[in-house]
């Protein structure tokens, strides 16, 4: 069974006004437990509008959101616990911030949950080590914290719920190269550790492919495509076509397609097109076996 699904997800902004629009439109999917999903799109094309559904942040104009097969909005008094199982952590999440320490704002979440103190405690601890956050700054101000440490403390509070899916919004937004591939590296981390579905939503088709296992592609507030990774980045043409950026070894190899080499058409990373270039050289004879 699905852990969250769509059917005929629609929303709408302003609706009834001269400022009406379409934002999301006809979604239809089923992300099943344990997923790496990587959700791109260019500016505009319905990303977060669609993931802020996912806790019940927007209520669909029309359609339905199921969650571990319950239907989200059913019984609307229950939204709260739906955000207990659904994670989502913001662009920019260190504006989140808000506590008078570390601590007490990683806390806050498993402390709403009705957990004991101790629970609460443990989980802090738990989610600060996660993300590779030093205990000696739990005790500090959040706002005394480093940008990248303020980014750190704020994915933890959401990590401390323990939720059964992470929704992350352009975590590494704002990220130098290090650092966002730390983050990528914590969260890889933490889905493994926990067995968690996560929904990686980015601007950067590098990123997703480094830690995800499909992608779903969103086009004008509609499903473009929704397939493994190596499938949707083999179909580089149709992606540049409704402007996204390919990844430069993507098209590097694309480049090679057109000039009749035979390699592969979904190549997105280094060790792929060292594997494809070294079986090109030994079937021209260029190379040993």
């Amino acid at each position: 069974m699905a852990i969250i699904k769509t059917e005929h997800l629609e929303y709408i902004y302003s609706q009834n006004t001269p400022f009406e629009k379409t934002a999301v439109c006809d979604v239809n999917i089923e992300i099943e437990q344990n997923d790496f999903v990587g959700i791109i799109g260019h500016t505009g094309s319905g990303k977060s509008t669609l993931v802020q559904h996912l806790n019940g942040l927007l209520r669909p104009t029309s359609g339905k959101l199921y969650v571990d097969g319950e239907d989200v909005w059913e019984q609307p008094k229950q939204i709260r616990q739906l955000r207990f199982k659904v994670g989502l952590v913001f662009q920019y999440p260190e504006y989140q911030l808000f506590d008078e320490t570390v601590e007490k704002d990683i806390g806050f979440g498993p402390r709403n949950m009705g957990l004991s103190e101790e629970e609460v405690r443990q989980r802090v601890y738990d989610a600060a080590r996660q993300v590779r956050l030093s205990e000696s700054l739990l005790k500090k101000s959040p706002f005394d914290l480093s940008g990248g440490e303020k980014r750190r403390a704020a994915i933890a509070g959401v990590l401390a719920m323990q939720p059964k899916v992470l929704v992350l919004d352009e975590p590494t937004a704002g990220l130098d190269p290090l650092g966002r591939d730390t983050i990528l590296d914590e969260i890889a981390q933490y889905r493994a550790e926990h067995q968690t579905t996560v929904l990686l939503v980015s601007h950067s088709m590098e990123d997703v492919a480094k830690v995800a296992d499909k992608v779903l592609v969103m086009n004008k507030g509609k499903v473009a495509m929704y397939d493994t990774v190596d499938r949707v980045y083999s179909r580089g043409e149709e992606l540049e076509q409704i402007g996204l950026n390919v990844p430069a070894v993507t098209k590097i190899f694309m480049g090679l397609r057109r000039n009749n080499l035979p390699v592969g058409a979904g190549v997105f990373s280094m060790d792929q097109a060292q594997r494809e270039l070294v079986a090109l050289f030994e079937q021209r004879g260029r190379l040993k076996k």
